[in-house]
């Protein structure tokens, strides 16, 4: 039997788009190209913060809405950890790993899309 979601930090997606903000933040510490660390890092940290703020709104369609966004930006953290995988920033079996994350991520919040569109 599943628990019951009660607060946003009992969503597995927001727990694992917290997880890969962090590894985006420790991954990147060294990086000097400020611009595109900075710029990563803004995209991931917007994804567990879109999921929180779209599950504290007061309607459905709201909450929705903000998915979509953290989907986006999950979306734009994967572009850029291609990025930084071509200038070397980080190295490819990181980069690898941290685009599954990404991609994984992407999947849940779709899945959780779904859900929200059809029973609520």
């Amino acid at each position: 039997m599943k628990s019951k979601i009660e607060k946003f930090e009992d969503l597995t997606v927001w727990q694992e788009s917290v997880n890969l903000a962090e590894t985006i933040y420790k991954t990147l510490a060294q990086c000097n190209d400020f611009g595109l660390r900075d710029q990563i890092r803004r995209a991931a940290i917007s994804v567990p913060s879109n999921i929180a703020e779209g599950f504290d709104r007061q309607t459905n369609k709201e909450f929705i809405q903000f998915l979509h966004i953290a989907k986006g930006s999950a979306a734009e953290v994967r572009t850029q950890i291609y990025l930084a995988v071509r200038l070397k920033y980080i190295d490819q079996e990181t980069g690898d790993l941290l685009l599954d994350q990404t991609r994984k991520i992407s999947s849940m919040l779709f899945k959780l899309i779904q859900i929200r569109k059809e029973r609520f």
